[in-house]
């Protein structure tokens, strides 16, 4: 949203290629979204952007706006409708590659706790699928449990202190998905399991517990930058908007893994544990680029020097 209102409105603006955006909250109620996209719909709007969504619930939804001529694009995660455009990072490719790492990391045995996003959307789903399937690359590691963290420190923390406190056995390592791994180191020190290694995302707070601590972990994987998935979905629904012609549906990015010299490089030792904030790895790496998005497009053009014919 800071991303949304304080750079790209006031950008697009300027440029004389936005009246409006208009920004409806649906705290995951498929039929609070379902009924704010018809209406919105109704009232007018030229496109719609939809976040995080369960990946058939509002697939008539999509009809229903694509039959007035209202195209609908999702970010951070997939629709099935095939009048949807969707844009994330590969979530099950992410998923296996963190998972994988925690599997090295621990030396290829022992027991792990999944941590999930928001179980039935697409990007939690799809990623936990790549995490199970990356700590099964090494046969003896074990998933100990699975708890729901829905992309929130308060609700990872609580759950995982919960698990801990019934689980009192033997925990190498835990995967879980951002955004709550801040949530999740916190109930691991507070249940005194502090040497546990928890796989750390975007969140700067957990970034800067591994930038002090530098054998904490072996790397981290940038899955969910919200700033750089706004900017590229917004790119691709411009350009869509602009008569570009999409070729395919969907438009995935690869995670970006940074090791702790990476990390080095763009934060300080003074930074904060208890920062809100997420690491933006900018729009050229993230796929938002001119020549990254070219090659999805008919008749590619740079979007911000349109011109109405």
């Amino acid at each position: 949203m800071n991303e949304l209102q304080n750079v790209i409105i006031p950008e697009w603006k300027e440029l004389g290629l936005l009246d409006e955006v208009i920004i409806t909250q649906s705290n995951l109620n498929d039929s609070t979204q379902i009924q704010q996209m018809r209406q919105l719909v109704d009232q007018g709007v030229d496109a719609i952007i939809v976040c995080c969504s369960n990946p058939t619930a509002l697939n008539q939804t999509v009809q229903y706006a694509a039959d007035k001529g209202v195209p609908v694009f999702s970010l951070t995660g997939y629709l099935t409708s095939p009048y949807a455009i969707n844009s994330s990072v590969n979530y099950q490719v992410a998923g296996f590659e963190i998972g994988k790492n925690m599997a090295e990391q621990i030396g290829g045995e022992g027991n792990v706790l999944v941590v999930e996003g928001i179980p039935g959307t697409s990007g939690s789903d799809s990623q936990d699928r790549g995490v199970k399937a990356g700590l099964a690359s090494a046969p003896g590691v074990k998933v100990v449990g699975s708890v729901a963290g829905m992309w929130t420190d308060q609700v990872a923390q609580g759950e995982v202190q919960k698990w801990l406190a019934t689980h009192p056995g033997k925990l190498d390592g835990i995967v879980v998905q951002s955004a709550a791994e801040m949530g999740v180191l916190r109930a691991v020190q507070q249940s005194g399991r502090g040497d546990v290694p928890v796989a750390i995302g975007g969140e700067l707070g957990a970034l800067c517990y591994w930038r002090n601590n530098p054998d904490y972990i072996t790397a981290s994987y940038q899955v969910w930058p919200p700033a750089d998935e706004m900017q590229l979905i917004w790119n691709i629904m411009m350009r869509t908007l602009q008569g570009q012609g999409p070729k395919i549906q969907s438009v995935l990015v690869d995670p970006i893994k940074l090791t702790h010299e990476d990390l080095t490089k763009v934060m300080n030792e003074d930074c904060s544990v208890d920062s809100p904030d997420w690491l933006s790895v900018g729009a050229d790496r993230w796929g938002g680029s001119s020549d990254y998005l070219d090659d999805f497009f008919l008749k590619p053009a740079d979007p911000k020097k349109y011109t109405a014919k």
